[in-house]
């Protein structure tokens, strides 16, 4: 049968465990997971299973899980406010609709897998959610903005992933312009490809192979490994004769252009986005400032391209 399925994931418990010591750990850690099950049953799903500081739960529709998983975020959210911040537990959640065969009281199936696989990719205080289960809101307003096709492993075919925004507060993504001045562009030029460098890896992209992801996990196609970077941090994808930088990430994608005359050194993007040209530097977790910041250079070719921003408002 057709359900959707939410994997939640709480991050950080390796570190509470150190700090706190297994029993009061333990204790912490599975009053957490009594609460998101009964948030799930709350919103007509099931728990089907803990697995140490998950838990896997089906719902009949798209709806009902997406509503529990937004109350778990505030919720969280607010209770975290209260906690040192060494022991606070971020939740990461991952939503797939599909086909699900129960057998034995446990259940099998494709969105099964998306589901773990898309609470492992997103960040914490995230929720990643597959194309199929976003269909089915239809004129809700909850607040979701598409990342694009993004691999699974294991799959061979790329689902297209929505980030949902949980913030009590309406927010949207509007175009505005930027205080930064763009850089003459002839009637002819265009994105062709992009090269990227961090330490000794070197890589480069065609227009034709993008969308790519900048990362810490294997499922990106640029891995930076670095703890400040994002499992997915940031993506690139080819628009209009543009290679286009967008950060998906938790803390932050700081851009630097090479002799950009009159421009500030650095561009901060939080959830934003921007044309990349010429060349520069690409920060990811940190400002370029620091000089121990995860740092990648970039080169396009195939012509100058302007900038522009994309931004909360």
């Amino acid at each position: 049968m057709t359900t959707t399925v939410v994997f939640a994931d709480l991050t950080g418990s390796t570190r509470v465990f150190e700090i706190m010591g297994n029993a009061r750990a333990t204790e912490t850690v599975t009053r957490l997971i009594q609460w998101i099950g009964n948030v799930c049953e709350a919103h007509e799903g099931r728990v089907v299973k803990t697995l140490g500081d998950g838990v896997l739960a089906i719902f009949n529709d798209g709806p009902s899980a997406i509503a529990a998983v937004l109350e778990m975020q505030r919720s969280h959210h607010k209770r975290l406010q209260n906690w040192p911040a060494p022991l606070r537990m971020e939740l990461q959640i991952g939503v797939a609709s599909g086909e699900v065969l129960q057998v034995d009281g446990d259940s099998y199936g494709d969105a099964v897998n998306v589901a773990s696989r898309l609470s492992d990719l997103a960040g914490p205080s995230q929720i990643w959610a597959t194309d199929s289960a976003i269909a089915q809101l239809q004129d809700s307003d909850v607040q979701h903005r598409s990342l694009g096709p993004i691999n699974i492993r294991g799959r061979t075919e790329m689902p297209v992933i929505h980030r949902v925004d949980w913030q009590e507060e309406v927010t949207e993504f509007l175009t505005v312009p930027s205080p930064l001045v763009p850089p003459p562009r002839s009637a002819d030029s265009s994105f062709g490809q992009i090269e990227l460098s961090w330490l000794d890896v070197r890589s480069m992209f065609t227009a034709e192979q993008l969308p790519i992801h900048l990362g810490r996990v294997d499922e990106a196609e640029f891995v930076v490994n670095d703890p400040r970077v994002s499992r997915l941090h940031a993506r690139l994808e080819a628009r209009n004769g543009s290679c286009v930088l967008i950060d998906v990430s938790t803390y932050g994608t700081w851009v630097r252009f090479h002799n950009r005359i009159g421009a500030s050194s650095e561009i901060a993007l939080r959830r934003e986005e921007c044309v990349l040209h010429g060349s520069g530097e690409i920060g990811l977790g940190a400002p370029l400032s620091e000089l121990s910041a995860p740092t990648i250079s970039f080169n396009t070719l195939d012509g100058n391209l302007s900038l522009s921003r994309r931004t909360r408002v």
